[in-house]
């Protein structure tokens, strides 16, 4: 037996049905592409991350082992890019969700940079955007109440580099939330 290789790593291999063998043994996925193993890996990670590799491989139709790597590569290729918990923003006093388009010099590339990296650094803003039309970034931001919102704007945003106005809008109920990623386009380019 060659060093390089485990004890029954080619009786397993050749012993694995067909759908369990890893993509590049059955030429089933092109060069970075994603199978229906792999979007099925997607929907249940997003659905639930914390399940055991078990009951992902009796979710999506296959083995452990090969449900464990396909997990490893999903991770590595980036597509899968991390796990965190989902907490409720209200049961933990962030009551206000702003939305804030920012204005800012477009044309000042120097000044831009520095605004991208302190709104990286601001934990009240959890997603920045650029946008078309009118204004520059388009932020979301959590903080406890109104009152919150407006020191945070005064002692914090329009201090930033390159800030010229914003205009907020209050959320004034969520429809939908923290949505899983559509996966539906992946399926049919196959």
């Amino acid at each position: 037996m060659p060093r390089s290789e485990k004890p029954g790593k080619a009786n397993a291999r050749a012993a694995a049905p067909p759908a369990e063998r890893e993509p590049e043994e059955r030429g089933a996925r092109d060069a970075g592409g994603l199978d229906r193993y792999d979007i099925a890996l997607l929907a249940e990670l997003q659905r639930d991350a914390r399940q055991s590799n078990a009951d992902l491989a009796a979710r999506i139709g296959l083995s452990p082992a090969p449900t464990w790597r396909r997990v490893r590569r999903l991770e590595e290729l980036g597509v899968v890019t991390g796990y965190r918990a989902e907490i409720d923003r209200r049961k933990i006093g962030l009551g206000v969700l702003a939305f804030v388009r920012v204005d800012t010099d477009r044309d000042n590339l120097e000044a831009t940079r520095a605004l991208e990296d302190a709104i990286r650094g601001l934990p009240e803003v959890i997603s920045c955007h650029y946008i078309s039309g009118a204004g520059t970034f388009e932020l979301q931001v959590l903080v406890t109440d109104l009152d919150a919102y407006a020191r945070w704007t005064m002692d914090t945003l329009f201090r930033l580099p390159n800030v010229k106005d914003l205009h907020t809008s209050f959320s004034l109920g969520e429809v939908k939330a923290g949505a899983a990623l559509p996966l539906g386009h992946l399926a049919a380019a196959r």
